[in-house]
């Protein structure tokens, strides 16, 4: 499993803050997560916002 950064992120930043691999960058629009998570999920319980969600579809 691996997760997704949702639309509904207003890029508060949490997220990265608690990322321990600092797999999450800010790109133009929102943020998004690289290949270097560890899929941990610190910060899928981190998002106040429900903005990070588990993608079933990994490559």
């Amino acid at each position: 499993m691996s997760f997704i950064i949702t639309a509904d992120c207003i890029k508060c930043g949490a997220c990265i803050e608690i990322c321990p691999e600092k797999a999450i960058v800010e790109d133009d629009t929102q943020y998004i997560i690289t290949d270097d998570c560890i899929e941990c999920g610190l910060c899928l319980k981190e998002c106040p916002l429900d903005a990070i969600k588990a993608n079933n579809n990994k490559k």
